[in-house]
């Protein structure tokens, strides 16, 4: 998709930079997740919030007893549907993700898969809790998967360089993820998967950016930054 859109992408340096290998490690561990889940829950319903141009739904190739929303503003849906072929039990819905009425649209009473990659940063706390507890409230029992930054990442935010170019910050951080398993008394904290520490990372991505991640890792602070947690109910 990305050659398509930009011949020239190839040639440059978003595959290898920084930015662009930590996002390769957080999209395989969503991935990871949601393979699991599939495989005890073949019966599930998955929506993918703020899905982007991801095509994470190709990757995993889920069975037809699968439901799969991607979820994304009208904009990105319809270049979706320019770039990416459609599949049997795939649905892409152009919305706003704050806007609930969506949700009217999707099936109940089975499990559901909620995918949220890059996106509750992006939500205020009380739109991201909203979110949370009304998939909560729609569905019998699930998997919540997000990612989260920190209160600090979140504060300095505006003077983020790569968030100033797109005139965008973060407008929610949270220094323990798992607290937001209060949020409903049905949400459960599993688990966190390792980014910025990743094994993948430190194994495969160039040797200058594993010195740099090194370095991030020797402060708490730095390392714990950003975090891709697992909630179940």
């Amino acid at each position: 998709m990305m050659r398509r859109l930009d011949p020239d992408y190839d040639n440059g340096r978003s595959g290898t930079s920084q930015m662009g290998l930590v996002a390769v490690v957080r999209a395989k561990a969503h991935d990871d997740w949601a393979r699991s889940f599939l495989a005890d829950h073949p019966d599930a319903v998955v929506l993918h919030l703020g899905c982007g141009l991801d095509a994470r739904v190709h990757r995993i190739d889920p069975p037809a007893t699968v439901d799969w929303y991607d979820l994304d503003y009208p904009a990105v849906i319809e270049l979706r549907k320019r770039f990416l072929p459609p599949r049997e039990h795939y649905t892409q819905i152009g919305s706003s993700v704050t806007d609930l009425t969506w949700l009217e649209r999707i099936p109940r009473g089975r499990p559901l898969l909620m995918i949220a990659e890059g996106l509750v940063p992006y939500l205020t706390e009380t739109e991201a809790r909203r979110l949370v507890t009304s998939g909560i409230d729609a569905f019998p029992t699930g998997q919540i998967q997000i990612d989260t930054v920190s209160v600090w990442a979140w504060r300095s935010s505006k003077w983020n360089p790569m968030l100033r170019k797109y005139d965008t910050q973060f407008n929610c951080g949270f220094n323990d993820p798992a607290t937001l398993a209060d949020w409903h008394p049905r949400l459960e904290y599993v688990d966190e998967a390792p980014m910025y520490d990743a094994p993948v990372l430190m194994a495969k991505a160039p040797p200058n950016i594993r010195r740099t991640y090194r370095l991030l890792n020797l402060l708490p602070g730095l390392k714990r930054s950003s975090r891709i947690v697992r909630f179940r109910f």
